[in-house]
């Protein structure tokens, strides 16, 4: 294990890079959690940093021992160097730099049944990771970030994901590449409206379909809602008229979850 002393090693500089999303391959994960799903995953960590005071802690100590038995390279840090690593106002004293996850659209296309959001211009990260997290808890196959959407594997919206966005295959590409990667897959393309839609009750998810989120404000643009094979509107009482996209979302996804009969896995409720 190596030692960082000071706040202008290159290293760092490393962490703040990807902190800002300014290294195209390398994610940043901050905490326990994060670093535990990254090894649980299967993504490859490159580089870790902890305080003497976060490895007398069990969890961490053991995520230490695993990755320096997996080749990854550790230094420990003082407090005063990891909070310049870790872009969090509270850090847990661990943060790492991982290999960022790459799929294909076709990957997010997966069984006789594929069922894939695609967020369109969603610019909160925190609600892009929160997304990501509804798909894969509701059983989704894929997620695309299309547009102006935040980026899934920022430090924001990997928080906001609580892991699912290191386990779920993510692709980031153009929302016409999307939709034409949903056609050659025969799904049916349902854009979520404020109003004027079907409720999500009454349309038919157990077919291969790509639900389509737009961000928050402007929802989902026009000509692509145009094009679509059917608008979703959540029914609310008056005098609300819109949700936050991903609570939309969480619904929507959650009704295709119902009408396909949930998992064949073991489910478990979790709450945070």
């Amino acid at each position: 294990m190596s030692l960082i002393t000071s706040r202008q090693n290159a290293v760092v500089a490393q962490y703040r890079a990807a902190a800002r999303g300014d290294a195209d391959d390398v994610i940043l994960l901050d905490g326990a959690h994060l670093v535990a799903d990254a090894i649980s995953a299967g993504v490859g960590v490159r580089h870790a940093a902890v305080t003497p005071a976060a490895q007398e802690r069990a969890e961490i100590f053991a995520l230490i021992a695993a990755l320096d038995r997996s080749g990854t390279e550790i230094a420990s840090v003082s407090q005063n160097v990891m909070e310049a690593m870790s872009p969090v106002r509270s850090s847990s004293g661990l943060v790492a730099l991982a290999d960022r996850p790459a799929h294909a659209i076709e990957d997010l296309f997966s069984g006789a049944a594929p069922l894939v959001i695609a967020v369109v211009d969603v610019q909160d990260p925190g609600n892009v990771g929160a997304i990501a997290r509804v798909a894969e808890a509701g059983g989704a196959t894929g997620m695309v970030a299309a547009g102006a959407s935040a980026d899934p594997f920022g430090w924001k919206a990997l928080r906001g994901s609580m892991g699912s966005s290191l386990r779920l295959p993510i692709a980031t590409v153009p929302a016409d590449a999307a939709i034409a990667a949903a056609r050659r897959r025969r799904c049916v393309i349902v854009a979520a409206v404020p109003r004027g839609g079907r409720s999500p009750y009454e349309i038919d998810f157990r077919r291969p379909v790509a639900i389509v989120i737009g961000g928050e404000g402007q929802g989902v643009p026009e000509p692509l809602a145009a094009h679509a094979d059917e608008r979703v509107s959540i029914p609310m009482q008056a005098p609300v008229e819109s949700l936050n996209t991903a609570v939309a979302a969480a619904v929507i996804v959650y009704e295709a979850r119902r009408q396909r009969g949930g998992s064949a896995t073991k489910t478990r409720s979790h709450e945070d």
